[in-house]
């Protein structure tokens, strides 16, 4: 499907069974250690994303957009990842500068469809720090239902800084 947003210049939005998001550093800091983000947080996404994505899977589902050859934005879900919540919107993801244009919008959109269509329930984490991404879901239709401690990516304990903690939304069929 080729969109425009905002006047720009069309965007390709496309199911992609392979891509290897690195993005959200920015908005990580704070919940995780400088280190890990100046440092491992490219090789440690890169080998979860390629682990996630090495296959294509019924149970995922990735959206990416694309602007040239160049992606601005994606979103991953794994459907049927909780029995009482649903389908996981794993991560959405929109370039810096291309924000407030849509796209996040229509990342949100498309997986709410193709989550909906399978009758079940829509969820995410988000962290408790990232103000301007809740107000984004709230406007998109979500509702905050929980509160949990962050994992440390990998595991590893000095990945994070502090006791940062994250947000669960939810969307209903």
């Amino acid at each position: 499907m080729v969109c425009n947003y905002g006047g720009r210049h069309p965007q390709t939005l496309r199911p992609s069974p392979r891509c290897t998001p690195t993005a959200g550093a920015a908005t990580n800091r704070g919940a995780y250690s400088d280190a890990f983000l100046d440092g491992d947080v490219v090789s440690d996404r890169l080998v979860v994303w390629a682990d996630r994505l090495r296959e294509p899977d019924r149970l995922r589902y990735t959206l990416v957009v694309e602007d040239d050859a160049s992606v601005i934005g994606f979103g991953h879900t794994l459907f049927d990842e909780d029995p009482s919540w649903g389908a996981l919107l794993d991560n959405l993801h929109v370039d810096h500068g291309h924000k407030r244009c849509g796209i996040g919008s229509q990342l949100l959109a498309s997986t709410a469809s193709a989550v909906h269509s399978r009758r079940t329930g829509l969820y995410l984490w988000v962290q408790e720090q990232n103000v301007a991404a809740q107000r984004f879901y709230e406007a998109g239709g979500g509702t905050c239902v929980g509160r949990a401690l962050i994992s440390p990516p990998g595991g590893v304990a000095n990945r994070l800084n502090g006791v940062p903690h994250k947000l669960r939304y939810a969307w209903n069929p």
